[in-house]
Order: structure tokens, then sequence, then C-alpha cells
């Protein structure tokens, strides 16, 4: 009994493999098929002036969904429409302008053939993503992005690996795109202002502290004042500037400490004279969790925060509990 239960373990670990190998052929296959009708897709998207809209059926709809949401994410206005619904008032939502792409395995799907006659007798660019060459999607489509016939699993005729290929070419065009466009992470935070994305993505501009958040002392402050002010701002810092209102250093509480133990008569001393200079600074739009690189690599719980176009001037300050509250870690 025992050994029957382990037989049938090892079998069903056996099938999933053979599932996976399966998918990865296929994937090999798709990679070594893309071409000029890639490049011709990737070129016709960055031209579109308005909507990249996607239609499947079937498996090959939800792949459609996701390719949409994925162009959507890096900045390509994109939308799915159903392939059933569309014969029933839905083509009105695409215009002249518009992309369409059309995503069938036979590419003789029923259910396509209104939006393919729409699409040609209104001059509507069509893209048709399939794997047989005599189809009608592929005769009708003004770029055709045939993708290999894969073998699937499931005695042939459950859709895994075309559907998978399918899927890979979706993001294959997306990233494309998007390195093409020069779309950076800051561009990606904008259409993920939540979640764990949006944690990763925010800026030091999003967490620092700005006005009269910043604890400024010019470089002719004396020392006792200094210490009211760190002790008003709860920063631990003071940031020195001179008459231009450049930022020439720094002083920690610490630093204070450290001279009251050293000078007897410390109240009239300035700042200037014991402070730290050129203090480590970083542009605001750099990402929050590279900051938090910084202090750790430093040992220090605050940073200096400039603008790329002047490194002088501090227009704020992010202290490590600011981090820590916006769970960067």
């Amino acid at each position: 009994m025992k050994n029957n239960k382990i037989k049938m373990k090892n079998k069903f670990i056996k099938i999933g493999k053979s599932v996976i190998d399966l998918e990865i052929e296929a994937l090999r296959k798709t990679k070594r098929s893309i071409g000029k009708s890639f490049n011709d897709v990737i070129e016709t998207i960055s031209k579109c002036q308005s909507k990249v809209i996607l239609c499947g059926v079937g498996k090959s709809g939800l792949i459609a969904s996701k390719i949409s949401s994925t162009l959507s994410s890096v900045g390509i206005p994109s939308f799915t429409i159903s392939a059933i619904d569309s014969s029933h008032g839905d083509l009105g939502s695409i215009s002249k302008k518009d992309i369409l792409i059309l995503i069938s395995y036979s590419g003789n799907t029923e259910e396509l053939k209104n939006i393919i006659q729409f699409a040609n007798r209104n001059r509507i660019k069509l893209i048709g993503i399939m794997s047989k060459k005599n189809s009608l999607l592929y005769k009708n489509s003004n770029i055709k992005l045939l993708i290999p016939e894969v073998k699937e699993s499931g005695f042939g005729i459950v859709p895994t690996s075309s559907t998978t290929t399918q899927l890979a070419i979706g993001d294959a065009i997306a990233i494309t795109l998007m390195q093409q466009k020069n779309f950076s992470k800051l561009d990606f935070k904008k259409f993920h202002p939540s979640g764990n994305l949006g944690k990763k993505l925010r800026t030091v501009e999003d967490l620092m502290l700005k006005n009269d958040k910043i604890p400024f002392v010019n470089e002719n402050t004396n020392l006792e004042k200094a210490i009211r002010f760190i002790n008003l701002k709860k920063l631990g810092i003071v940031i020195i500037r001179n008459k231009k209102k450049n930022t020439i250093g720094i002083l920690t509480d610490g630093d204070l400490k450290r001279i009251i133990q050293k000078n007897k008569n410390f109240e009239k001393l300035t700042v200037k004279s014991f402070m730290t200079k050129k203090p480590i600074s970083i542009d605001k739009n750099v990402l929050a969790v590279k900051a938090m690189e910084i202090m750790n690599r430093h040992k220090i719980t605050s940073l200096c925060v400039h603008n790329k176009s002047n490194q002088k001037k501090t227009v704020g300050v992010l202290h490590i509990h600011n981090l820590i509250s916006a769970n960067i870690t």
C-alpha cells in the first residue's frame, strides 16, 4: 500500500515535469521564430497616436487581457474587448487611429470574423497573432505575427503550450516597447502608486521633510543655539548654510556631545568650527531603497536632499525614521 502511494506521487511529479518540458520546448521554438514581423509590430505600436486594443476568444482572450494590462502598465494606453460583445455594439469603441491585436491559435475562430471584417472595412491597423498560416486571421492581418505550432499537454487538446507562447510574445512586445520608449522606473511608478510595487518605487522626494521642517542654521550660529534647534526639530542634526544659502556642512547631536565634553565654554563657539564639511547628499528623484542603502553603508541616520540641477542647495532632509515608517528596509 505504501509503495503504491509512493509510485503514485512519483507519477504526479513526472506528469508535472512533462507539462513544463513541453512548454519550455514551445518557448524555444517561439524564440527562434521572432524576426522581421516582430520589428514591424514594435515600430507600428510605437507610432500609435491612440489606443492598442486586444481581443481573443477563450484562453486566448485571457492572454489578451494580461497583455493589455502589461502594455498599460508601461505607458501604452490599452484595453480589451469581448469577441462576443463586439458584435452587439462594442465595435464602436474602436477608432481609426487605434491598433487592433487579435489573438487566436488557429486563426479561424468564428467569433473573430466580424471584428476582422470591421477592421478591414474601416482601415484599422490589424496585428494578428496566430499559428496557422492559411487561416482567416493570417490572410487579413496587416502585420502577421506567426508563432509556431506547438504540442499541447492533456491529450494534446488543453491549451497549455500555445497560451504560454502567446503570453511570452505579449511580454516580449511590452518590454521591447518599454525600452524603446526609455520608460524608466520613475515612469513606472506613476502607474503603480500603491501596493508593493509602489513602495519599491517610492522616491526620496516622496518621503523627505521640506520647507520649515529642515533644520537649517547659518554658519555663524553658536553651539548653544544649535543645541536648542536640534531639540526643537527632533532630527538629531542641523544643516549648516553660508550666506548664499548653499549647504556647507552638518552637525549631529553626537558631534555636540563630544564637543561639550572637550570644551567647558562651548556656548559661544560656532557650528562652522566643528561641522562635518560636504555632508552626504542625495538627488530627490533617487529611489528611497537606494537612500536606505547609503545610510546603512555610511552608518548615518540622515541625508541632505538636493535637486539634480543644483547639488549645493538642500531642498529636503531624509531621516531613517521616514524610511522605516514607509516600510523601506
